[in-house]
């Protein structure tokens, strides 16, 4: 009988051996193929059997199912992450929040980012009392002195009457319906944080932004969430925030419908947004508001143009205005994303800080307002020499008659295909948003919002000062030159920043900063008028022609007298309000190292490797300086030249030698040949 092989199994006992036969031809020959047979089948039986313990060791040290790399980027699948460790815990009070967080880098935590949270703290409360204001509801926040009014420009006349109508719509002994900070408001906003890490802004959101139904904190890591709820236990808002552990994208797939939709969605993951904003335009309300935060600076100022357009559907430039062109990317991507869906956005604030960008957009549901989409985006030509920019629309929108509009192509191009300037060729750039980047009323009540109620916030001072910059900048004006790149195109000195904002201002042009860039010149001038006043600027500060090459940008530009005869004659609104009041308009580091963070880390045990390679990286490109004695010592091997022709009044202190070196103390010189007899036998540096 035929008994299964194991792994010690020999042959004799796994299949036993066949009985002599007669040593015929035909039996010889039977006998050696029946053998071969027993033989292979022993040899497969005795091979599947001692690979299967193997296989069974190996399949118990190995998880099934392992994610996908690709998603685990950015948080947005679960996974199942190694037991804690005994690690310490950080205390942080952030705001009206307080939370632990570990020590190692498990859970991402930014410091630097306080102004990111403060502001969207600002913008939803500002927001809610809009919409809770349609409601009949009026909303209380800490520290003001009285419930606020959504409409503030009311004449006395008209204020009379809406008070007379809402003493008519309340029943005597009925107050005005309120919502306070911590409580739940049956007719609140629904939020939603997509990527809440240790929940910090989910908690400031229940203790900081009255008019709240519910916040949904949600996170793919299973740590994350074990902390956020520890977070919500220990501020006291369990009956607001709800920790939930998913899938980013997929908890927005599952609240499509009109009913289940969030007022708000916050967006605030570790690099690129890209990857939630389809789920994200789906699953906000209409009309809610939808906040998004990219951190993938490299990408988006133009470092890598074919990612950009992977990721955001546009090519970015290397460009000084590259902040302003990021912020205006994302929201064509935001515009696109929602145009599937018959859905348009409409900024309300777009922030350029620090390493990052932030947009606060509403979407709305639109056939007939889809249809513009295309004229509110453009294409950038800008030319490599000089950097003048040109845009160029996508689509057109004319009237017609019936008071309806047409929608075309656009024509172009609006630029030859040499800049008229320079001579030098044009980049492409784009599809990027050609409107306004801010909603100039909602801007200013969140301003005064924050300037009447200066306490509620750490960086009220700053928000102050970037808001202020905002409201003065020109809504209609796509993008903006530099002081330092006009100046040295044309090689000449700087001017200051109130002369080239007065002469523009003389010329008849509008003028404005930028919260973007520091020395931004937003100007609705062409740029003829411009060159043309940096040319008259030239002649006051002239340049050396003979050092131009007659091929470079500075050399054609100085080439063509101006038609334009600039006034640099300082004017009084020449400085802006911001600028005069000393508001902070520009964050200075607040720390060393204050840049993006390490990714959060399993375990955290990356995060000290990481950031000791990023030390050691640190300008790794530069030559080490060169120690003092050790340049004293190299530079008296070379013979003076000045003391050769008897010129040299240094003395001893001069760093050359005055006797020429012997022939072995000469240092070795990369010269082949020996030098001739007029030529020197150093460097001889005056």
């Amino acid at each position: 009988m035929y008994r299964p092989p194991g792994p010690g199994t020999q042959l004799s006992d796994a299949l036993p051996m066949p009985s002599p036969a007669p040593r015929t031809r035909l039996g010889g020959q039977r006998l050696r193929r029946m053998s071969r047979a027993r033989i292979v089948l022993w040899l497969r039986l005795t091979l599947r059997s001692a690979c299967n313990p193997y296989r069974a060791r190996c399949m118990e040290g190995q998880p099934q199912g392992l994610p996908n790399p690709a998603e685990m980027e950015n948080g947005t699948a679960p996974r199942e992450e190694e037991p804690a460790s005994e690690a310490q815990e950080t205390t942080v009070t952030e705001g009206a929040a307080k939370i632990a967080f570990p020590s190692s880098n498990e859970v991402f935590y930014n410091p630097v980012q306080e102004f990111n949270r403060d502001l969207t703290c600002a913008v939803i409360t500002e927001f809610a009392r809009v919409q809770l204001a349609a409601k009949g509801i009026q909303i209380k926040v800490p520290g003001e002195k009285d419930v606020q009014k959504v409409v503030v420009d009311l004449s006395e006349q008209e204020e009379e009457k809406a008070e007379l109508k809402e003493g008519a719509n309340l029943a005597p002994g009925d107050q005005p319906r309120t919502a306070a900070v911590g409580e739940i408001c049956e007719e609140g906003l629904r939020v939603l944080e997509g990527l809440a890490a240790s929940g910090l802004r989910s908690i400031r959101f229940a203790q900081e932004v009255p008019g709240l139904h519910s916040v949904v904190a949600n996170d793919a890591s299973a740590r994350a969430v074990d902390l956020m709820c520890r977070n919500v236990q220990l501020n006291g808002v369990a009956h607001l925030v709800h920790p939930r552990q998913a899938d980013a994208r997929m908890l927005m797939y599952q609240h499509q419908k009109a009913s289940e939709r969030f007022d708000i969605i916050d967006l605030d993951p570790y690099g690129s947004p890209a990857p939630f904003l389809d789920a994200a335009v789906q699953a906000v309300s209409e009309g809610g508001l939808l906040c998004v935060t990219c951190t993938d600076m490299a990408v988006l100022a133009g470092n890598s143009g074919e990612t950009c357009y992977s990721k955001y559907g546009a090519m970015a430039l290397k460009s000084r205005a590259c902040h302003e062109m990021a912020l205006r990317i994302v929201l064509h991507s935001l515009d696109l994303r929602a145009n599937c869906y018959q859905r348009f956005v409409v900024p309300l604030l777009s922030v350029s800080a620090d390493f990052y960008v932030r947009v606060f957009v509403r979407v709305f549901t639109g056939q007939a307002k889809v249809k513009a989409s295309a004229s509110k985006q453009a294409l950038v030509f800008q030319c490599v020499g000089c950097g003048t920019f040109h845009l160029q629309r996508l689509g057109k929108a004319s009237g017609a008659s019936g008071g309806r509009v047409k929608f075309s192509a656009a024509c172009g191009p609006p630029v030859a295909p040499e800049c008229e300037h320079c001579g030098q060729r044009h980049q492409l750039g784009g599809p990027l948003w050609a409107e306004p980047l801010h909603d100039l009323d909602f801007v200013g009540r969140v301003l005064e919002a924050v300037s009447t109620n200066p306490g509620r916030f750490h960086t009220s001072e700053r928000i102050r000062g970037v808001l202020s910059v905002i409201t003065e900048e020109l809504p209609d004006v796509p993008l903006y030159y530099t002081l330092d790149q006009l100046s040295s195109t044309i090689r000449c000195s700087t001017p200051s920043l109130l002369q080239l904002r007065s002469a523009l201002l003389h010329a008849g042009f509008r003028v404005s900063l930028s919260h973007a860039c520091k020395n931004a010149v937003k100007t609705d001038a062409p740029s003829s008028a411009l060159w043309d006043i940096m040319r008259c600027w030239e002649k006051e500060c002239p340049v050396k022609r003979e050092r131009l090459s007659e091929t470079s940008p500075a050399f054609r530009i100085l080439s063509v007298e101006p038609r334009l005869q600039a006034n640099f004659t300082i004017r009084d609104d020449a400085n802006p309000s911001s600028r005069q009041r000393g508001l902070k308009r520009f964050q200075a580091n607040p720390e060393a190292n204050w840049g993006p963070r390490p990714r959060a880390r399993p375990g955290g045990k990356a995060a000290g490797e990481a950031m000791e390679r990023r030390r050691l990286h640190q300008n790794k490109r530069k030559e080490p300086a060169e120690d003092p004695v050790q340049r004293a010592a190299r530079l008296k091997t070379f013979p003076c030249k000045r003391f050769k022709e008897g010129t040299c009044q240094r003395g001893d202190q001069c760093c050359y030698a005055h006797s020429s070196p012997a022939p072995e103390d000469r240092p070795e010189t990369p010269y082949q040949n020996p030098p001739g007899p007029g030529m020197a036998a150093g460097p001889g540096v005056d």
